[in-house]
């Protein structure tokens, strides 16, 4: 579409003494109708419209489409969106630039000039996934873990210092830094971008795109940003629209403050909770109401960074004066503030007092309603008040009772197959039985309910000056009572960026957290994302012995089933101090509202109440948070120390792949390809290769955590020469396909529904009728040239944006996953891969069609596909077969395109060499 369609949108505006030039929806309106009331959210995307107007993917109707939302809050319009820069870590970025590597080795062998595969967008990779918490509670705990990860990771760095000198607009922040997220809105994000072009210098909306699901916690910044598939990430950078549907969007409105004592993770799982049960899975949040004048920017980005929990693409916050005062306090450069402002005003962003936009939902939350509260103890939308921890614990004791009962027996469970929460009846916990343990020359009992993982860790909290003071105000407080953490409990610090262990330390409290074990461990994600280490072995031979039902209290946002540790079967989010509260207490059956958690020097009873610190002492502390501490610490972000520097990289174009390294392998994603796609076949007869439930997150599919010994991944690296105590992280090794297609599947809790009772990546290989390893069954498919298909229920892939999850998927032989429904990031990735995604229809499921794992399916009408069309489904099995109109979930044209390609990459490489 050329502009000329348009009137001149072209305009100018000062700020800072420097001349910028923007698109005007202002001046967009006199020709597309008012948008005095269009969500800020959906401003930005009409800016984003308006700005690449001439691009073939950019329609006037696009835009008009983005106006007329008004008058119903819905839309069925595609639109193609371009994101200003894209951000990544080190666990989704090594692939991806594993990846671009890839991609260069395959033009070469078309014949054609490597270089031309670069970012077109700015990409920043940040590498904070890295870091384990192997050594705590001592001083050196922090120099000791970064050199057992530059030590682990050496092939990984070297990898990335690689791709930092082979590609053009690629920047990389070494390990030991930071989280991305904290990082991002620190330092990296600025509300509004600007470009060089023309001579002259344009300004519009800081927009992104991440390959971690969080990336939402920028919204906090009014920067729309939202986590992506790696996958998708690269096509984004590559220059390839995000193609969407324009979302519906859903009004948040807040009044009212917290009261005394609550904190901003308490609000944050209240919201979490309300917005999950209202259902928000694929839909925008925008937070409205006077309530957000009294709302600090970094609790702002708390709630932000935890739509994935809610299920929402992004939470997003508006342009205020708080936004500004953040920009100011973090270092930002006065020109850029004075920008923002002028922007912002502008453009109809700034959000004013009063403002009521049109939403497709509303919901309202008086802030002074909001009580003290954790999340668990397997999903973050299950929130539980701190008083009711005692009995909600007790009654998951009793639900775990009734799964060892026949169904006869049952009372109840705290656990549906669905991952619903529904309370059983509680008689007692006595069968499981504590165990006597040494450690340390300290003798005790380890109790069910025990805190074995205390850490102060994640996105979430780290960034929150407030909470992680109040955590240090606790400590202090509870350390001049002369209280102690309990042995059994593994304790850990990990800051979001330096910049919290310098208030941490002008504030006075890192000696007291340093006193009750919490030293600092590392910057970076460590328990939440399953990097917390190995327990003490006594600990661990503990609760092994007596099947012991233990827990883990974290301040992160993400504490899915076998995530934080595998032995560790409850998990539980929570704020900074109240972490530091239970490594105290040492259980969570305690109700902490009643309940001592210790005693003080004089034998005398300490409750949660007092030691808790004041709004006024937390306060006087946030105070001494200073500029020059953001502009200290982020001088030199990209520089990093001499072990990074002293990395030797080869200095090439193509990457030469190391045929012995188990870190990074040349993935055959592109082996074989041509110039033009391949036509699609139909699915003829395949196997079930999995038979799943509801709630499969990601994490199920492909595990970030430790690797088993006896598993197909744990197989391949012994055979290799790496000792078990060297295997790192699935995680860490996402550069390595070989690894991480065995690792597919192969969550510790994950249920396979074709076996009964078995826990665990197992499956049953129908022609033979053994049981095995899903790898294992699915390379002796394979061989046989079956195809495979995965059967799943409902919120099929929930969880982090984990490309591996798909491309495991594929490398397996899955042609399609049918399931009854999907999460968004999830949904999108299969497409990217090549595999099809499929809905049951309505009222059908694995369960209403009695299905056991030992059908074949059979898919019709691939070749003549639609977005949103339907496909003849054939099951057979023995009792006969059944057709279902299955509903294809290729949503969009473009992602069509990408279906047809073969994946998102082959349609993006064929494109950059011009043959598609």
């Amino acid at each position: 579409m050329s502009r000329d369609e348009m009137p001149d949108t072209l305009q100018s505006l000062e700020a800072g003494g420097t001349t910028y030039h923007y698109y005007s929806l202002p001046k967009a309106a006199d020709a597309l109708g008012s948008i005095d009331r269009l969500p800020k959210t959906l401003k930005i995307l009409l800016e984003n419209q308006l700005r690449f107007a001439s691009e073939p993917s950019v329609a006037r109707e696009d835009m008009q489409a983005l106006v007329d939302w008004q008058q119903g809050g819905r839309s069925s319009r595609e639109i193609g969106y371009r994101p200003a820069r894209v951000l990544m870590q080190d666990f989704t970025g090594v692939p991806g630039v594993v990846d671009l590597a890839s991609m260069r080795a395959a033009v070469e062998k078309l014949g054609e000039e490597p270089s031309r595969i670069n970012p077109l967008s700015p990409v920043d990779l940040v590498i904070d996934h890295s870091v384990m918490v192997d050594k705590f509670g001592n001083p050196t705990a922090f120099k000791d873990n970064v050199a057992i990860e530059m030590e682990r990771n050496r092939e990984r760095y070297e990898f990335l210092r690689w791709g930092q000198d082979a590609f053009d607009n690629f920047r990389v922040v070494p390990p030991g830094t930071g989280i991305c997220h904290q990082v991002n809105l620190e330092y990296l994000g600025r509300t509004v971008w600007t470009k060089q072009e023309d001579g002259k210098t344009f300004a519009y909306p800081d927009t992104l795109v991440g390959t971690d699901s969080h990336t939402t916690m920028i919204n906090g910044l009014g920067v729309l940003g939202w986590g992506v598939g790696g996958i998708e990430a690269e096509a984004a950078m590559l220059g390839q629209p995000v193609s969407m549907l324009i979302p519906e969007v859903v009004g948040f409105k807040l009044t009212g403050r917290l009261k005394e004592g609550i904190t901003a993770t308490d609000l944050v799982l209240t919201v979490t909770q309300m917005l999950r049960s209202r259902g928000v899975v694929g839909k925008f949040v925008e937070f409205y109401g006077d309530g957000l004048a009294d709302l600090p920017l970094a609790d702002r980005a708390t709630i932000a960074n935890m739509a994935p929990e809610y299920g929402a693409t992004c939470g997003f916050f508006p342009v205020d004066d708080e936004t500004l005062a953040y920009l100011r306090l973090t270092g930002r450069e006065d020109g850029q503030i004075a920008l923002v402002e002028a922007y912002s005003k502008a453009q109809g962003l700034w959000r004013e007092p009063g403002d009521e936009p049109i939403f497709s939902d509303t919901l309202h939350l008086d802030m002074g309603d909001v009580e003290a509260s954790l999340a668990g103890p397997k999903r973050p939308q299950d929130r539980v008040a701190l008083k009711d921890m005692k009995a909600t614990f007790e009654k998951l004791m009793q639900g775990e009772e009734n799964d060892k009962a026949p169904p006869s027996e049952e009372k109840g469970r705290l656990f549906s197959e669905g991952g619903q929460t529904a309370v059983g009846v509680h008689d007692s916990y006595e069968h499981h039985d504590s165990q006597s343990v040494e450690l340390d020359g300290e003798q005790f009992r380890l109790d069910p309910g025990a805190v074995v993982i205390a850490a102060i860790t994640s996105c979430t909290n780290t960034s929150n000056p407030s909470v992680m003071l109040a955590a240090g105000l606790l400590a202090r407080n509870a350390h001049a009572k002369g209280l102690t953490t309990k042995p059994w409990v593994k304790t850990s610090l990990a800051p979001g960026s330096k910049v919290v262990t310098e208030y941490l330390a002008a504030g006075g409290v890192q000696g007291d957290l340093d006193a009750l074990g919490f030293n600092l461990v590392g910057y970076g994600c460590t328990t939440c994302i399953g990097n917390s280490g190995p327990l003490p072995p006594p600990i661990e031979k503990a609760i092994e012995d007596g099947d012991l039902t233990v827990a883990s209290v974290l301040s992160g946002n993400r504490n899915f089933e076998g995530r934080i540790h595998p032995l560790v079967k409850t998990n539980w989010l929570a704020s900074p101090p109240l972490v530091v509260a239970y490594a105290l207490a040492g259980n969570v059956r305690l109700d902490l509202t009643q309940d001592p958690l210790g005693e003080d020097r004089d034998g005398n009873p300490v409750y949660l109440q007092d030691i808790w610190p004041s709004q006024a002492d937390i306060a006087n502390a946030v105070e001494k948070v200073k500029t020059e501490m953001f502009r200290k610490e982020y001088a030199e972000v990209f520089e990093g120390d001499e072990t990074w520097k002293a990395l030797q990289v080869p200095q090439s174009q193509v990457y030469e792949w190391s045929p012995s390294s188990t870190y990074i392998q040349h993935p055959p994603f592109f082996e074989g390809m041509g110039r033009d796609p391949e036509p699609i076949e139909d699915v003829r007869d395949a196997h079930i290769l999995a038979l799943l439930g509801d709630s499969v997150t990601t994490d199920h599919i492909s595990p970030a955590g430790s690797i088993k010994p006896d598993s197909p991944a744990g197989r391949y690296l012994q055979e290799r020469g790496i000792k078990p105590v060297d295997f790192n992280s699935y995680g860490s090794r996402r550069g390595n396909h070989e690894v991480m297609m065995r690792g597919t599947f192969a969550n510790v809790r994950i249920r396979n529904e074709m076996l009964d009772g078995v826990v665990g990546g197992e499956t049953r290989h129908v022609p033979s009728g053994e049981q095995m390893a899903i790898y294992d069954a699915a390379m002796k498919y394979q061989e046989k040239g079956t195809p495979l298909v995965v059967i799943a229920g409902k919120e099929y892939g929930t969880g982090s944006s984990r490309d591996w999850a798909a491309k495991g998927t594929r490398l397996l032989g899955v042609r399609a996953v049918i399931a009854e429904s999907y999460e968004r990031i999830h949904r999108s990735n299969l497409i990217g891969m090549g595999v099809v995604p499929l809905q049951f229809p309505e009222g059908e499921s694995r369960q209403t069609l009695g299905m056991s794992g030992d059908e074949t399916i059979s898919i019709e009408g691939l070749a003549d596909l639609t977005p949103g069309g339907k496909v003849t489904v054939t099951v057979k099995s023995a009792k006969g077969e059944k057709k279902l109109e299955a509903l294809c979930r290729i949503d969009t044209a473009n992602e069509l395109e990408y279906y047809r390609h073969g994946g998102i990459l082959h349609y993006v490489l064929r494109r950059m060499i011009g043959a598609a």
